[in-house]
Parts: structure tokens; C-alpha cells; sequence
């Protein structure tokens, strides 16, 4: 197959998605589109407004088929989601993993899920264990379950909907959903307790041309012939494979949006503790990476209250450190490394949105390094999204651990790792705007913030 020019990207985010066209030769995006992930409170549960998602994508797709045009399309959606197809389309909405079940409901799923130690995933809230989702749906809803034919994971569902081929991979099975065994390559105990296995789709690698894009769809499109489509990956592992293909381990990887995900390429598996959300992703060679995550993303629109726009100047960054106004976690509980603690603030009120935007950065930068602490990781840390244009985020992080921090260019990493998948071109290791520390102290700072959150 001839090497693609341009590739566009479905980008499936949890709070907003966008259709990117990535030059294959240079890596960089040329166009792109955007829109909000909107969720339906009404139905059986909340669920993704996927037919809104799919009118974007082919009407950004129609727009771009003849300017800049493209000759393949890649796929990246967020993790914790699995579409249930049924005979002629889906047989349940794909619901949204924040809905919280009944506590019976847990605790049948608690019952028969297994350790931590089979499959790398740690206990969630609510559906960020896919499994938890589909125990639900089908103990729940037996007569609907009854109809699904194929269970495909959610960046698949997109590239089912351009093809019409069910399929899974392994980013999306091996991101907590208890249903992946990462120390032996295949699925978990779980999937046979579930009865699911013969509904599961084959698997297939996330840079495999799955199929074309459905006649139908290259007309609508107004596309001269049919192209290829190509298996797809979870978005944070799209994040981390740019860097896999052009760095030597030890590095880490801090993919941001609504989720801060933090991956030590080069760390270690066995020290990882499922009480403080560390957990094994699959990269997309299939090998198992350490991660931590928290939802640093929500938790800084929280702290400034959607007024992020303005750059602190250094004397409103020094006020903030000298007079210890921080946050401590968790502003979302039940995630993170400290997913049991309530957020202790600051009078946010008493704060001009300057100073709110510091004390906001410093607590995602605090909590980063605590993620990176308990992974192992090590070497330089690249940061993508957008705290990668967040200046004093990313001189704290510098400063707390000591050890050099890019930020990469770009609004995301996803997209340009998807485009990967069909042929783009890695980024040079040597790219990226090398961070500075913080001009002031912040090692009292950062103690104290540490002391206060063990004690918390």
C-alpha cells in the first residue's frame, strides 16, 4: 500500500471531539474541526450522543474530501467505553462511564471480578471498568443484552461505523477494563464469568488496515474511490506512541485533557498499588506500560471556574507560593492517587482568577509528580494537551521532580498518534519547548502540600 499524504483522524475525547487532518510526511495537523461530546441523560442510562458525533464527523469529512483532501482515515477515542452492536446497529446506547450503578449492582460486580494482580486494573467508580459497564447492561437489561451479536471497544465502534467490520485492540481491552490479562497476553478470568466471550470481536493491531471506507460512505463523501481505514487506538496510548517509535526508555509521557495520564516508559509493574489509581496500560506493541492517572483536566476548570485565559505574571506566582494558598486533593474524588481524600481549598472567592489559575496549576503539577513517583518514572517527561501551554504547570512539575520537562507542540498528541498508525511521520525526539524551573522557592511549597495530602 502506497504511503497515505494526508490522514484524517476521528478524535474522540470525553468532553469534546474534533476531525484533524494530519500531513503523513511532516506529522503536523493542516486542518481540523471541532465539537462537544454531548451526553443524553434520558433512556435507559446516560449515554454518548454517538449520532450527533457521527454527523459531525461526516460533515467534517465532506469539507475536508477535496481541500487539503485525504487518502486514509485513523481513529483515537477515549477508554472506560464499549459499543453493543446488534443485528442492524447498536443494540444499547454505549453509556457514559460516569454513571454510578446501584449499590447492589456493585457489589455483585465486586463479587466476580477479578484481583488487581490478574489484570493490572484497579476498582473504579462507576463504568471506568468496562466490565462493570457490561455486568450491568446485562444483568440489568437481559432482553436488550439478548440482541447484541459483537462487543467491540470504543475506538473500534468508529472504525465499525466506516467499515462495517467488528473489531477490538489491545490499547482499548488492556486500559482497566478488567477484562485484559497483561502478564499472559489474552483475555481475563472475567470474560468467561460474563458469558462474553463468543461476543467479543477479533482483535486486531491498532496499525492494521481493518478495511475501506463503505461504498456508501465514499459517495457521500464525494471521495473518487474508497480508503483504507485503519484499526485504531485508546486515546492516551495515541499520546505515548510518537514517543515510543523515536526515544529510548527510560522517558515519561503526561497526555492532559480531561484526564492527566502519566506513562513510565521503562518503569516497573510490580511495585504498582491499585488503591491509588496506577494501573498497566498496553501499548500499542502490545507491551505493558506502568501509568497513574487522575482527572486533572476537570479538576482545573473547577479550581478556576472556566476563567483560564490570562498567563500569571512571576510576582502573582510568587504571591501564591509565598502565602501557601494550594488545594489539596482530590477536587474529583474517587480516582487519582489519593482517591479517597475530600479537596481542602482555599476561599477561591478571595482570589483574583490569576492567582486561581496558579494555585490550580501547582496542584495538577503536585499530583503529576505523586503519579510519577508511584510508576517509577524516570528521564525526561513529555508533556501533550493542553497543559502543555500552561507555563506554570510545567515549570512546578520541572521543579518538584528535578528532572527536564518538554512541552510538546500541537493542541494534542492523539490525533498525530493515530496518524501514526497509517503511515504519518514520527516527530524528531529533539522537539518540544524545554520547561523552566519556577523563579522562586517552591520547595516548602510542595513539602507541606505533600505533608497535608498524606494526612488528608
Amino acid at each position: 500500500m502506497n504511503a497515505p499524504g494526508n490522514i484524517a483522524v476521528l478524535d474522540v475525547g470525553k468532553t469534546n471531539a474534533k476531525l484533524v487532518i494530519v500531513d503523513a510526511r511532516s506529522g503536523k495537523e493542516v486542518a481540523a474541526r471541532n465539537t462537544a461530546n454531548r451526553v443524553i441523560d434520558s433512556g435507559p442510562y446516560p449515554h454518548h450522543d454517538v449520532d450527533a458525533l457521527w454527523q459531525f464527523f461526516i460533515e467534517a469529512l465532506r469539507s475536508f474530501a477535496k481541500e487539503p483532501s485525504f487518502d486514509a482515515i485513523s481513529v483515537t477515542a477515549h477508554g472506560a467505553a464499549a459499543a453493543l452492536l446488534g443485528a442492524d446497529g447498536l443494540a444499547m446506547p454505549v453509556i457514559d462511564y460516569e454513571f454510578i450503578y446501584p449499590e447492589t449492582v456493585q457489589a455483585e460486580y465486586d463479587a466476580i471480578r477479578p484481583d488487581f494482580a490478574e489484570t493490572g486494573s484497579p476498582r473504579l467508580p462507576g463504568g471506568l471498568n468496562v466490565g462493570a459497564q457490561l455486568h450491568y447492561q446485562k444483568t440489568c437489561f437481559p432482553a436488550d443484552f439478548a440482541k447484541v451479536r459483537k462487543i467491540v471497544t470504543y475506538a473500534q465502534y468508529w472504525t465499525w461505523r466506516l467499515t462495517g467490520i467488528a473489531v477490538n485492540e489491545l490499547t482499548s481491552l488492556g486500559c482497566h477494563t478488567d477484562l485484559w490479562n497483561p502478564h499472559q497476553g489474552g483475555f481475563s478470568s472475567l470474560v468467561g464469568r460474563l458469558g462474553i466471550g463468543g461476543l467479543l470481536a477479533p482483535i486486531k493491531p491498532a496499525f492494521e488496515p481493518i478495511g475501506k471506507l463503505t461504498p456508501g460512505l465514499t459517495q457521500t463523501l464525494g471521495l473518487p474511490a474508497p480508503v483504507p481505514v485503519y484499526c485504531g487506538i485508546h486515546d492516551s496510548n495515541a499520546s505515548l506512541l510518537p514517543h515510543l517509535v523515536s526515544r529510548e526508555a527510560p522517558f515519561s509521557v503526561i497526555s492532559t485533557g480531561t484526564w492527566v495520564v502519566c506513562f513510565a516508559a521503562g518503569g516497573q509493574i510490580a511495585t504498582l498499588d491499585p488503591l491509588r489509581d496506577t494501573l498497566i496500560n498496553i501499548d500499542a506493541h502490545g507491551n505493558p506500560v506502568p501509568s497513574a492517572r487522575f482527572m486533572g483536566g476537570r479538576e482545573f476548570d473547577i479550581a478556576c471556574r472556566g476563567n483560564a485565559a490570562t498567563e500569571p505574571d512571576a510576582a502573582t506566582i510568587a504571591r501564591v507560593i509565598e502565602n501557601r494558598h494550594m488545594i489539596l486533593p482530590a477536587l474529583v474524588a474517587g480516582s487519582g492517587p489519593f482517591p479517597q481524600t475530600h479537596a481542602a481549598v482555599p476561599d477561591l472567592a478571595s482570589l483574583d482568577p490569576e492567582e486561581r489559575v496558579v494555585v490550580a496549576s501547582l496542584y495538577a503539577a503536585l499530583m503529576t509528580q505523586t503519579c510519577l513517583q508511584l510508576i517509577g518514572g524516570a528521564g525526561i517527561t513529555i508533556v501533550e494537551g493542553p497543559f502543555a501551554r500552561n507555563g506554570v504547570y510545567l515549570s512546578a512539575l520541572r521543579t518538584s521532580t528535578g528532572r527536564d520537562v518538554i512541552a510538546w507542540p500541537g493542541s494534542t498528541g492523539t490525533s498525530l498518534g493515530a496518524a501514526i498508525l497509517a503511515g504519518a511521520q514520527a516527530p524528531s525526539s529533539d522537539g518540544g519547548v524545554m520547561a523552566t524551573p519556577l523563579d522562586v522557592d517552591f520547595s516548602d511549597y510542595a513539602r507541606l502540600w505533600h505533608q497535608r495530602a498524606r494526612a488528608s
